[in-house]
């Protein structure tokens, strides 16, 4: 709570200060003005403003009760839920635009409203001798006293919540391990922020300009108030058109490399690390957009030597896995060429031939499991030796599971457990069929069947790779995919003059 207090001293501070400079700037003016004015009963209109001024606060520190209720609440409980928590982190958001809404309205109101009537009151039952227009003189003073204030309010107020926020949100992290943030989401706009800014800016000083002479023209009874509102309408309109005009502007000599800022980060956020920023200011944006540019250009260096690390992380598995049996040593990395062939073929994009790729290198992890005793038996096996050997899918996709990050390896799971699935159902270890076996799984296996067809063996030396095509033509639709199955038999047809990629290596 005492952060909380320090918070509230400062709002209260911040209005006294708003108050002050909003009433010498504009009120006081017209006030000295208009006590110049032909006033009678002149105590009584000051009874009016007591009262209007005790209903106005009366008002005023309702709304701001309602406004602070999340946030006084997170600091009452020894124990805040992360809703509490959020909650309150968007309301202290909201507060530098409530406190206009709370100005411009119980605050404006508040006091107008109530001093309008009971001055109507007075005059009727002749307590007070005021021309009716005078109300309205006094009413626009009260509109440019609230607007002058509620705009140095909303920057006062926008500051004094810094600390708070930064103490909410480190209390969300304490209690729960979450950073409370807006997570990019926009209380109030920049291109509202300045219009409505630079607008107050060059309009109120006009209204008070007006204002101020309409009143300083009726004190000393000149001929010219007559023809006053025709020329100073003219100018008040003028005024109003230049003032709304610089106010647009600004905003969009702003907005534009903002605008350029956020389509830059969506970009990155997508993982488009190529991406840069315009650079074509020469205002401290300038500086922000190459700040940008130059972080961006690091973490795409950072990400190409992570991607080159992970590869070699998957090769050198792979390359550990076949160590195991110098017959089949370079298997893993075949099959992991073969398969690119047939996802190329097949029109995959450039990420799903990323995973294949890691999946075919890791196709027979689960190998890893396996006796020496069976796996590097030199004869042929017995049924239970094969049953040993037919763990190995599912093996694999167990050791994958309990590799950190759990998502980087979940693409991979489903292949690596498949691709000893038959299409025909008489495959391992689940039984699938057809298109139930998944994607990644139907093309490994192919790729899969063809090295081990042309490898050597130490009970059998590897077939042609004529014969291997033949085998795998005649399979197509019983146990190998035939969409898949004939992308790399028309692949293996078409580069026959350069078969180097499908020569079996010793």
């Amino acid at each position: 709570m005492t952060e909380y207090r320090r918070f509230l001293r400062r709002l209260v501070r911040n209005y006294i200060v708003g108050s002050v400079l909003a009433v010498l700037c504009v009120g006081g003016a017209v006030i000295s003005s208009a006590l110049k004015l032909p006033i009678g009963g002149f105590d009584r209109i000051f009874i009016v403003l007591i009262v209007s001024f005790l209903i106005m606060i009366s008002l005023e520190l309702l709304t701001f009760a309602r406004q602070v209720r999340p946030i006084r609440g997170l600091f009452q409980q020894d124990d805040p839920s992360l809703d509490e928590i959020r909650n309150a982190y968007v309301q202290i958001h909201r507060l530098p635009a409530l406190s206009v809404l709370r100005i411009m309205g119980p605050h404006l109101f508040g006091l107008s409203v109530p001093a309008v009537l009971l001055t109507l009151l007075f005059i009727q039952i002749g307590w007070v001798e005021l021309p009716f227009y005078y109300i309205g003189i006094a009413a626009s003073g009260a509109v440019l006293v609230a607007g002058m204030h509620a705009l140095i309010e909303y920057f006062l107020t926008d500051q004094a919540i810094r600390p708070l926020l930064r103490l909410v949100s480190e209390t969300g992290e304490q209690k729960y391990g979450v950073r409370v943030s807006l997570d990019g989401r926009v209380i109030v706009s920049t291109q509202r922020k300045f219009q409505l800014s630079a607008f107050s800016i060059g309009a109120f000083p006009l209204f008070f300009f007006v204002l101020a002479t309409q009143i300083r023209l009726t004190v000393t009874n000149s001929p010219l108030v007559e023809d006053y509102w025709q020329w100073a309408s003219l100018i008040l309109v003028s005024g109003i058109a230049f003032s709304s005009l610089g106010a647009w502007l600004l905003s969009r000599s702003v907005r534009q490399p903002i605008g350029n800022l956020e389509k830059a980060l969506r970009a990155v956020q997508t993982g488009d690390l190529d991406v840069r920023a315009s650079d074509l200011y020469s205002d401290e944006f300038s500086r922000l957009v190459s700040g940008f540019n130059h972080m961006v250009q690091g973490l795409s260096q950072r990400q190409q030597v992570n991607e080159q690390l992970l590869q070699s992380y998957f090769s050198t598995l792979a390359a550990a896995l076949d160590a195991r049996d110098t017959y089949t040593a370079g298997h893993s990395q075949r099959v992991a060429e073969y398969s690119l062939l047939i996802g190329r073929g097949a029109g995959l994009e450039n990420e799903e031939l990323d995973l294949l790729n890691k999946t075919a290198l890791l196709h027979d992890i689960g190998k890893i499991g396996v006796r020496d005793n069976v796996l590097l038996k030199e004869g042929r096996l017995t049924d239970d030796e094969f049953e040993q050997i037919k763990k190995h899918p599912a093996l694999g996709e167990e050791i994958l599971k309990r590799v950190e990050p759990a998502e980087m390896m979940g693409p991979l799971l489903p292949g690596v457990r498949s691709h000893h699935e038959r299409y025909d159902g008489r495959g391992y270890p689940d039984g699938l069929a057809g298109n139930a076996i998944p994607k990644f799984g139907r093309i490994i296996a192919v790729a899969d069947a063809f090295d081990a067809m042309t490898s050597d063996r130490p009970y059998r030396s590897g077939m042609g790779l004529e014969k291997a095509i033949s085998i795998l033509s005649e399979g197509k639709g019983t146990q190998w995919d035939p969409y898949y199955a004939q992308i790399f038999i028309d692949a293996f047809y078409q580069e026959k003059e350069q078969p180097e990629p499908y020569r079996a290596e010793a």
